[in-house]
């Protein structure tokens, strides 16, 4: 009798202690935030990449750049008649520059995995390179060529990366169009944005590569034993039309030149129109 009567105590006092369970992990990862935004404001290394940032604002001499996605449908396409473009390439899209001519004009990377199996090679690429400061332990000291830039949680398309950092948004191409607009391109055509990928599973769900990588332009992309995280397609076309209103509201547009791609939030355009020869 007196063990039936309990049990909605017990019950509620569960309840309870999974609430404050919840509530402590809310105020760790709070804490964490804040530790994060004061050493990147404060530290020398956050500094450095703040003022660098903040010196690199507007300093495009051109309107138009192209951001080069990782998707197979590169292989359809002569990226030689983007030598000379203004070019944002992402992760390990330093595989490209054989094919390109010359490497991209700017490296920019956000992933902690990419990051973590892949830093040697991209530190390696003679261009700026704008890495994500969450994962800068990664990054040997005294490396002025690499920019950090800070994240944020709460979504949205940032105008200021210096001052206010700005939102993944599930995908690094997000990143490169809040960088591009910072440095001041108002127009930008997206290439290899597939939006479309074979391998299956819950968004964000870190898996290990079993054999040639199906989803990007070479087999080796993500290879045999390369850890990555599987694509968050629905947050990621949230995040694109966050930066497609930012740049119309700015007077320019973002369009998408992929071919065959998936991704339905951009105008499409014809790439050889744009680059004839491509």
């Amino acid at each position: 009798m007196i063990r039936r009567l309990l049990r909605p105590f017990r019950r509620l006092a569960r309840r309870g202690w999974r609430a404050a369970q919840g509530l402590g992990h809310s105020l760790n990862q709070q804490r964490g935030e804040l530790a994060l935004r004061l050493a990147y404001r404060f530290s020398r290394e956050g500094r450095r990449s703040r003022e660098q940032l903040a010196s690199m604002r507007g300093t495009a001499t051109e309107r138009r750049c192209v951001i080069i996605g990782n998707g197979p449908s590169l292989n359809q396409m002569d990226l030689s008649v983007l030598r000379d473009v203004p070019t944002f390439a992402l992760n390990r899209g330093y595989l490209l520059f054989e094919r390109i001519g010359a490497p991209s004009t700017y490296l920019v990377s956000a992933n902690k995995y990419v990051l973590e199996q892949s830093m040697d090679e991209m530190l390696a690429v003679p261009r700026p390179k704008f890495f994500n400061w969450r994962h800068r332990q990664l990054v040997p000291p005294g490396r002025d060529d690499v920019v950090f830039f800070d994240t944020v949680r709460n979504p949205g398309f940032s105008t200021d990366v210096p001052g206010r950092g700005l939102w993944e948004g599930a995908t690094v191409t997000m990143v490169a169009m809040q960088l591009a607009y910072h440095l001041g391109f108002r127009e930008v055509v997206l290439i290899g944005v597939d939006h479309s990928f074979t391998t299956e599973g819950p968004a964000h769900k870190l898996v290990t590569s079993q054999g040639a990588d199906p989803n990007h332009f070479d087999p080796n992309y993500f290879g045999t034993g390369y850890r990555w995280q599987l694509p968050d397609l629905e947050r990621s076309e949230r995040a694109y039309r966050m930066a497609k209103a930012a740049y119309e509201a700015a007077g320019g547009e973002v369009v998408d030149a992929t071919v065959g791609g998936k991704l339905q939030v951009f105008r499409k355009v014809d790439f050889a129109g744009l680059f004839p020869g491509g």
